[in-house]
């Protein structure tokens, strides 16, 4: 057996040199044909005339029988005969040779009757030939002739497409799916290096302008200190200046105004109360139907839902009541129905149905909110409303990460969008970096180039593993500078900052003879501040997929210990699985958010418990804090593209 597939890929690699060979030598024929050379239309050559075709005779009489039969597609006949051997030699899909070899017929085929159907003549060497050959010829009148120009044109094309398709092998569909994936990588570089490009301009020009600002503040501030009066020639007056109100920084970056969000746009819904009287009747007797007894002693309307708080009778248990939830679901015709049981601090049943009309809750509503405004934080997030339409903000640095799950279409991404919005809002680049990751190169793309990015938006899963690790060096060397401080966290050591770069802006200075000089001492370089770093992963999976182990390492170690030093995680999938959010990350992320999830599994994944699975999808979540197992439910905020392009 192995003598016979031995014997075998030698009969091959023969056949395949064959067809090297008559390639060559076809190929030299073609190329070097001259009209006057002996041929089947030049009968009689003289003695002493040369032959210019380098393939000899019989080379001359086979490019003039080649190109008389097919034309000028018969160029193409040495090229497919090399990739026939190609595919011989090297075995490549030996079982579709022969299917490869016809495609090249079939493509010199079309390409012949091509030239017969557009171009009629052509010159070589002087002489003029048929450009599709008599094959050509013959096969184009026809066509055209039942067809018309139009109809011949359209079947040529659709035969040079097939006839390539089945002599590469290549798919079309894929091949334009390739194309247009690079396209889009060649305009996105194109994109990313012209903000560059605009950035460093925009950088050079307030460095100049920051120049001329300090160039003639120093003139004013030799004008101003002359204005105390003189004192006795020769004698040295020492004083101290606290601080001069043109020596404050004057920083390019303003934070930005509200208005550049939408305000809501007149969507809300008056509360009807009979119409709540009725639905707690309603609700009452569907109860009673399945055997529960008891009553609704408080209904508490919201802008998405609206709360029942039911007062079950002595003898009914809660266990009952949490399994009713579908039942419930059918008999009001709603579209899910979540059961809290019991509301914590409370005798009752809590029973949320979603309202007929939902509102919108828009960013806008919650930034100019006092919870919002009033709030210290530069880490402050607008996660929503609560089910009675309150605001709920959240101080990111507390949670200190965020892990956040949930379907496709649940509202994910825009919380992030609002998440990184609310931020923006407050904090500036000196206060706040970010570190985008998107391996989905679809959400987070909004945000290349504004002033608070550590980095471009990551894309790369590999580069966003290498990123992660810098992250905990970062981490490590930060760390250091505290141990160095003597301070805790990077709170304290920011004050300290801010302290010696206040006491810093004084100035002593001593009069000599008319004139005041500024005495300058040798002092320590001035400390930097620390901002906070937020990483925002749009889709862990993706990096669990490429690069599990180091991610994993990297999350870990940051979740454990980079609190302190003001860097903080924001993981969102949509495949809340045990090998993504694998108990480990999970341990370390004790605040967790829910949108909808597809089954109980996945809400007990993210949550401990189930409940996600009833949410109603577009920024309905479950809300986890920080060592508390009481959830709590927030209607999420909305922002449109068209905003954060206002925005950014």
């Amino acid at each position: 057996m192995f003598e016979d597939s031995k014997q075998n890929r030698i009969g091959l690699e023969i056949q395949g040199l064959i067809l090297l060979g008559v390639a060559f030598f076809l190929g030299v024929a073609l190329y070097s044909y001259h009209p006057s050379d002996p041929s089947l239309n030049v009968q009689h050559i003289g003695k002493g005339e040369e032959i210019h075709n380098l393939a000899g005779v019989i080379g001359a009489y086979g490019a003039d029988l080649l190109i008389q039969i097919l034309g000028v597609a018969a160029y193409l006949l040495p090229p497919g005969f090399v990739w026939v051997a190609f595919l011989v030699l090297f075995r490549k899909g030996a079982h579709q040779i022969g299917v490869r070899a016809g495609g090249v017929v079939l493509l010199v085929l079309s390409l012949s009757i091509g030239f017969g159907t557009w171009i009629k003549d052509l010159n070589i060497q002087g002489q003029e030939v048929v450009a599709g050959g008599a094959v050509g010829e013959l096969l184009s009148a026809g066509l055209l002739k039942y067809l018309g120009l139009f109809g011949a044109s359209s079947l040529v094309v659709l035969l040079l497409i097939l006839s390539t398709v089945v002599t590469t092998g290549l798919s079309f569909s894929q091949l334009s799916v390739d194309l247009y994936h690079l396209l889009a990588r060649v305009a996105r570089r194109v994109q990313i290096s012209s903000i560059i490009r605009f950035e460093q301009m925009g950088r050079k020009r307030r460095v100049g302008a920051e120049k001329e600002v300090q160039r003639k503040e120093s003139m004013r501030r030799v004008a101003r200190v002359l204005v105390p009066p003189r004192a006795k020639a020769g004698r040295e007056v020492a004083f101290r200046q606290e601080e001069f109100d043109f020596l404050e920084t004057k920083g390019t970056f303003h934070l930005p105004p509200v208005s550049l969000l939408e305000a809501p746009g007149g969507d809300e819904v008056m509360v009807d109360k009979q119409s709540l009287i009725m639905n707690s009747e309603i609700l009452e007797r569907k109860l009673r139907d399945y055997g529960v007894e008891g009553k609704v002693v408080e209904v508490r309307p919201g802008p998405v839902i609206t709360v029942f708080e039911f007062e079950p009778a002595p003898g009914v248990k809660v266990s009952k009541i949490v399994g009713l939830a579908d039942d419930l679901a059918l008999a009001l015709s709603a579209v899910s129905i979540r059961i809290v049981a019991p509301i914590p601090g409370k005798a009752v049943v809590g029973i949320e149905i979603p309202n007929k009309i939902r509102q919108t809750v828009h960013l806008q509503q919650i930034v100019t909110a006092e919870e919002f405004k009033e709030s210290r934080a530069k880490l402050s997030i607008c996660l929503g409303v609560d089910i009675s339409g309150d605001p709920f903000v959240i101080d990111l640095a507390r949670m200190p990460h965020l892990l956040v799950a949930g379907s496709t279409g649940s509202g994910k991404s825009v919380f992030l969008n609002a998440m990184i919005c609310s931020i923006l809002f407050k904090g500036r680049p000196e206060e706040v970096r970010f570190l985008l990751i998107d391996p989905k190169m679809l959400e987070l793309s909004l945000y290349e180039g504004i002033p608070h990015l550590l980095l471009p938006v990551v894309t790369n899963p590999k580069k966003a593993a290498l990123g992660l690790s810098w992250l905990v060096d970062e981490m490590e060397r930060r760390y250091e500078i505290l141990a160095e401080k003597g301070v805790r966290n990077i709170d304290q050591y920011n004050r300290q900052v801010e302290k010696i770069l206040k006491e810093s802006t004084s100035h002593v200075y001593r009069k000599r003879g008319d004139t005041l000089e500024e005495e300058r001492e040798e002092t320590a370089p001035e400390p930097i501040r620390l901002p906070h770093i937020v990483v925002v992963v749009d889709e862990l999976a993706d990096l669990m997929m490429v690069s599990s182990r180091e991610v994993e390492e990297a999350i870990t170690r940051l979740a454990q210990m980079a609190r302190a030093v003001g860097i903080h995680l924001i993981l969102a999938t949509q495949r809340p699985s045990v090998d993504v959010i694998t108990g480990i990350i999970k341990a370390n992320f004790p605040a967790r958010i829910s949108f909808q999830v597809s089954s109980k599994i996945d809400s007990r994944t993210i949550l401990d418990t189930v409940g996600a699975e009833h949410l109603l999808g577009a920024g309905d979540m479950l809300f986890l804090p920080p060592g508390s197992s009481k959830m709590v439910r927030v209607h999420g905020a909305f922002i449109s593209e068209i905003e954060i392009r206002r925005l950014v």
